[in-house]
């Protein structure tokens, strides 16, 4: 049996392994038989191929600067819609002022009895044209009237104006004291509505008002409407007599009766009504449209 050379296989071994270490330290010139045409050996900069990168070297990171935080900008403020101009509004005169209410007193009482004029004719016919339907048919005629203590005739001789500039007969016929119903001692003013105003010079209180228009034959005078006030114009006044039915003079419709005209006249309670100035309205009688005063007598304190 022939022995191995030994040498040999030693100096066979020892190629084979440098052989390996060149084929693990680095790869031959050129392409790699093994690897894909589109795999190709890199180069460094001197001529050799460049060291391969190590496969568990960590890749550089890149230093990422942050960037600085801009505040929010605030939304531009935004102004409240304009309101639209409330719509003019209609400028409105205040109603006149009204009137004091009257005091009624309940204190001590006297009586008021005028002196009478004589009569010119008998009895109380009733009229036979036009009677108002709201007419005293009771044939009873008054002849003293209950009123606060203290109470006197103011309007003796004051001055009387009238809605008539020139009246029949002088105004100052109506405060004489003289009831006398014969021609020549009463005032004929202007037909339908009309007044006469007595100012008593000062503001009073008015407890009672009483007149004789005409009675010399038995008429019904229409529309009758006495006012108080302390103003001359009567812007505000207050109304102690109405009998004007239908309102037809304007000045509400009247509670108050109608009467057939005597020697008596017609008495007519204010209950301290305060004020200057007196008013007494007619608007005609039943058998004309002419208005006639013979006397006002005005009581007050």
């Amino acid at each position: 049996m022939k022995k191995p050379n030994l040498r040999l296989a030693a100096q066979l071994t020892a190629i084979a392994g440098a052989a390996a270490l060149v084929s693990c330290d680095k790869p031959a010139f050129g392409l790699d038989p093994l690897t894909t045409a589109t795999e190709k050996t890199v180069y460094d900069g001197v001529g050799g191929p460049a060291p391969a990168a190590n496969p568990n070297a960590s890749a550089p990171v890149a230093k990422v600067e942050p960037k600085p935080v801009t505040p929010p900008t605030a939304p531009p403020a935004v102004a409240p819609p304009t309101a639209p101009p409330p719509p003019p509004v209609a400028v409105i005169p205040p109603a006149p002022a009204p009137a004091p209410a009257p005091v009624v007193s309940n204190g001590p009482k006297i009586t008021i009895k005028p002196d009478m004029p004589k009569p010119l004719f008998a009895g109380t016919p009733l009229p036979d044209s036009n009677p108002p339907p709201n007419l005293d048919k009771s044939g009873k005629p008054t002849l003293e009237v209950s009123v606060p203590e203290g109470t006197v005739l103011l309007s003796k001789g004051k001055t009387v104006t009238c809605s008539d500039t020139a009246p029949l007969g002088e105004l100052s016929l109506i405060t004489d004291g003289d009831k006398n119903g014969d021609d020549g001692y009463f005032v004929d003013v202007l037909p339908l509505k009309q007044w006469v105003q007595i100012d008593l010079a000062e503001s009073k209180e008015v407890n009672l008002v009483w007149v004789w228009h005409f009675h010399k034959q038995a008429v019904v005078y229409k529309d009758v409407v006495v006012q108080i006030s302390d103003d001359p114009e009567f812007k505000t006044a207050t109304t102690v007599f109405n009998n004007d039915f239908d309102n037809s003079s304007g000045f509400g419709i009247g509670t108050d009766q109608s009467w057939v005209e005597t020697n008596n006249g017609r008495p007519m309670p204010a209950n301290n009504v305060k004020g200057r100035y007196v008013r007494l309205w007619s608007n005609g009688r039943n058998i004309d449209d002419t208005n006639q005063y013979i006397e006002v007598e005005v009581y007050g304190k």
